[in-house]
């Protein structure tokens, strides 16, 4: 059990470097399966999702070793075809293995993946697709079962949705099959196109990594390769509402800000102040926050839905009323309920949230449910009178490194614990 307290009404001020991003270093890590060499990944997450995908690479036969930031992966002695179940619930990514290990060894066995409970996430685009590669795939006691003897081979494979997992797979796969692959309505997020320059880096051959179509063409054999990773849009979304809720003025060093295309407009609206130079991201938020216009979120470019439970803290307090719709997962507001113990005005219904925003927020005692709903109650409670306690179980160390260290360093009284 983990526990978050936290102590509100702090001003926040200072700045703070954003850790890697984790939704680009777990493919990664994947990734580096397909290799059958050694890669050094640069500016790696410290967090329990990686800790999980390194506990993966272990289990199939690698090595893998962190020194600081820095994480060195040797995957030539790939000896296991699969991942046992008590591996693949700890995170929902782990099922990013099943195109690496199959493209690699031809065979690939795992069960269904876990992570938090955010409703249906169906793996059937990236079974379908795999299949459409050549493989043949049986489903037996839990156990998803994959084959292709004679390897795999390049298809056209159109997404009925730009699902980033789905991408990330065939991507992975491709890259060591036979033939072009091309992914028509594939996701664009910026995580999928630091997976391609990976992956080019080591001699793969995508193109379009970041638009709708990705072409891979199929190479025998791929070499190892050092690779920085993003910073993570998500944190620094996160921090960014932090701010803004405590009418702070913060700098987040090494951002990229085309990647907060569709975030930064909204704090801009809630009149905060930004200002962005030299991969640096100032924000100054004034005293009372605006409400914003409907928040929908959508697939990247659109407002990410990782996003929206950290920004939904900053409407309670904002002045007047917004409306959220979340259009990717139909169970991510479970953190409304918990909003309203400290005071907030929330209701809900269906795919949509209504936010009126109120002068004050008081402590409680919360209970966290998923990764960015902690992080949301996390950042409503620096706002609230008083001292608040959050149950995370464990869920802010899946993306968050040191989560509260960071923002202490920034002058919020907070404690993990």
């Amino acid at each position: 059990m983990a526990e978050l307290l936290v102590e509100g009404c702090n001003r926040l001020k200072g700045e703070v470097t954003v850790q890697g991003a984790k939704n680009s270093a777990l493919p990664i890590l994947a990734a580096t399966v397909a290799t059958a060499d050694e890669s050094v990944l640069y500016n790696c997450p410290r967090l329990s999702d990686v800790d999980s995908a390194v506990k993966i690479l272990r289990y199939l036969g690698c090595s893998a070793t962190f020194s600081g930031h820095s994480l060195v992966v040797d995957t030539k002695g790939l000896c296991c075809d699969h991942i046992p179940d008590a591996l693949m619930r700890q995170m929902r990514s782990s099922i990013v293995f099943l195109g690496a290990i199959l493209t690699r060894l031809k065979t690939a066995k795992l069960t269904f993946p876990g992570g938090c409970e955010l409703g249906a996430r169906p793996i059937d685009l990236h079974l379908d697709a795999l299949s459409r590669m050549g493989a043949t795939i049986s489903e037996k006691h839990g156990e998803i079962v994959c084959a292709a003897p004679k390897g795999l081979v390049g298809a056209n494979i159109a997404l009925a949705f730009p699902s980033v997992g789905a991408t990330e797979n065939i991507i992975i796969a491709a890259t060591r099959a036979k033939g072009t692959t091309v992914i028509t309505n594939a996701a664009r997020e910026p995580e999928i196109e630091d997976l391609c320059a990976y992956l080019n880096s080591c001699g793969a051959s995508i193109r379009g990594a970041g638009e709708g179509t990705v072409v891979i063409d199929g190479t025998d054999k791929l070499h190892g390769t050092a690779h920085t990773i993003i910073p993570d849009r998500i944190v620094a979304a996160t921090l960014m509402s932090a701010a803004a809720v405590t009418g702070s003025d913060i700098t987040l060093r090494g951002v990229i800000s085309s990647h907060l295309s569709a975030v930064i407009p909204v704090f801009e609206e809630a009149g905060c102040d930004i200002r962005i130079k030299d991969g640096d991201l100032t924000i100054n938020a004034p005293g009372r926050l605006r409400a914003f216009s409907t928040v929908r979120t959508t697939p990247y470019p659109g407002f990410p839905t990782d996003a929206q439970a950290p920004l939904m803290a900053v409407a309670t307090l904002a002045q007047g009323t917004t409306v959220f719709v979340e259009n990717i997962f139909e169970n991510r507001y479970k953190h409304a309920s918990e909003l309203v113990r400290l005071g907030a005005k929330v209701r809900t219904e269906g795919k949509v949230a209504v936010v009126e925003g109120v002068r004050e927020l008081y402590s409680s005692s919360l209970q966290g449910s998923d990764l960015r709903g902690c992080a949301c109650l996390a950042v409503a409670s620096l706002a609230a009178q008083g001292k608040t306690t959050i149950d995370t179980t464990g869920y802010l160390e899946r993306g968050y490194e040191n989560f509260d260290v960071v923002l202490r360093n920034l002058g919020a009284n907070i404690k993990m614990i």
